[in-house]
């Protein structure tokens, strides 16, 4: 396994303990994690029935980490690869940022392909029965042991 895959592995692990302590137990069976290797494929929608907490891991380091609710399939599929969607995009952070213009083959305007060709992605999937304080418990749960750059 990969060191950003081996991170996934070990936090969610830690998360069923968290999980637990919080009174919301999750067991590993209930939790689909989807990797996707760079160069990777955006996802063309979120499950039926699933919501999900997703990472970005580029440059040796976590980028960004959402959450998506069953009824927020563009946040989920493509709203992180267009730097003119919304402020807390990846895309646009990245465009923001004056040390990728030190990155060989970046394009501030083109951030997403970028993001496409260089950045691993992770897609935890729960349930969406779940209650939404678990899907968020998990993305505060991964900000906290990942330290994405892009947050704040």
């Amino acid at each position: 396994m990969t060191e950003w895959r081996d991170e996934v592995e070990k936090a969610l692990t830690i998360f069923g303990t968290v999980a637990e302590l919080a009174g919301d137990p999750i067991s590993k069976d209930d939790i689909a994690i989807e990797y996707l290797n760079a160069p990777h494929r955006p996802p063309t929608r979120l499950p039926v029935g699933k919501m999900a907490v997703y990472g970005f891991w580029g440059d040796s380091v976590w980028l960004k980490i959402g959450k998506a609710g069953p009824n927020t399939n563009a946040r989920y599929t493509s709203q992180h690869y267009n730097p003119g969607s919304a402020q807390s995009t990846l895309a646009a952070s990245l465009a923001g940022d004056s040390h990728m213009l030190t990155v060989a083959g970046f394009d501030p305007h083109t951030s997403g392909a970028w993001i496409k060709a260089s950045t691993h992605r992770v897609n935890i999937l729960l349930p969406s029965q779940r209650r939404k304080g678990l899907l968020s418990l998990l993305e505060a749960f991964l900000h906290l042991r990942w330290r994405p750059r892009y947050e704040g």
